[in-house]
């Protein structure tokens, strides 16, 4: 990868403790504009913390997180899912009660707005704007396969699917990166390999960049270039896929001699 490819995310010496337990010790990455990008390591290795730090559910102690050029720290979660970055979690968290449909349009409210009063009264401004999210979140769902379930409530939806519709919900925030939490996690083989296929169409129909964390290696193999392997809140190894793998400290620490 190349240094002349623009930069989306770039994250210098980022450190956290809680208490006296450093979670996170002087964490770099930087990713590329449209690359899928593994971070791996073993359970507690702190992997969901950088989640968390780059979305602004905890502040670091120290460092930079750069989207786009722009530092992003101490902004909170709102404002950094405005700024370009959106997640999807390791335990799905749909809005259950609500629609395939509503759960994608909830996202897109900061795309599409009305006022109060023309909400109450439905003023032709209201109907407006709830067609064109109609539309627009109708043609989110076909990308993932899923539009002919839009009127389905999303807790009734196979595991996988529910799977689709979170990336779809996130991807409504129209987001510059976006993190996959473990997007493989209860999924069997077929599954895994309808979802590998899905995030490289996310990729390459969004243009999108996203940094994903997973533990299923045939995933990680199938779709990432570049991989970081986490120990203990610490980097271990980074860089091209084939090169980290065959890392002994990675084999040692995760892979198993």
């Amino acid at each position: 990868m190349k240094d002349n490819k623009k930069v989306v995310l770039n994250v210098e010496s980022l450190s956290i403790s809680f208490g006296g337990l450093k979670a996170v010790s002087d964490f770099d990455i930087k990713i590329y504009k449209n690359e899928v990008y593994g971070l791996i390591g073993p359970n507690g290795a702190g992997k969901t913390t950088i989640f968390n730090l780059l979305t602004g559910v905890y502040r670091p102690d120290s460092g930079e997180i750069l989207l786009d050029g722009e530092n992003i720290v101490g902004k909170d979660c709102v404002q950094i899912n405005k700024i370009g970055i959106a997640r999807t979690f390791q335990n799905i968290r749909l809005f259950g009660k609500l629609s395939v449909l509503d759960n994608v349009k909830v996202a897109m409210h900061e795309s599409y707005k009305y006022n109060i009063l023309e909400g109450i009264f439905r003023l032709p401004n209201y109907y407006k704007k709830e067609k064109d999210m109609d539309e627009e979140a109708i043609k989110l769902l076909k990308v993932f396969g899923i539009d002919d379930l839009a009127d389905v409530i999303s807790t009734n939806l196979p595991y996988g699917k529910q799977r689709k519709l979170e990336i779809a919900r996130a991807l409504a925030t129209k987001p510059k990166l976006l993190l996959l939490d473990e997007p493989a996690a209860g999924m069997n083989e077929n599954e895994t390999k309808e979802l590998m296929n899905t995030i490289l169409k996310v990729r390459d129909e969004f243009d999108m960049t996203i940094l994903l964390i997973e533990h299923d290696m045939k995933l990680i193999k199938g779709i990432c270039e570049r991989i970081t392997v986490l120990n203990f809140g610490s980097v271990l190894a980074s860089g091209n896929l084939d090169d980290v793998l065959n890392n002994e400290e990675v084999i040692k620490a995760y892979l198993g001699a």
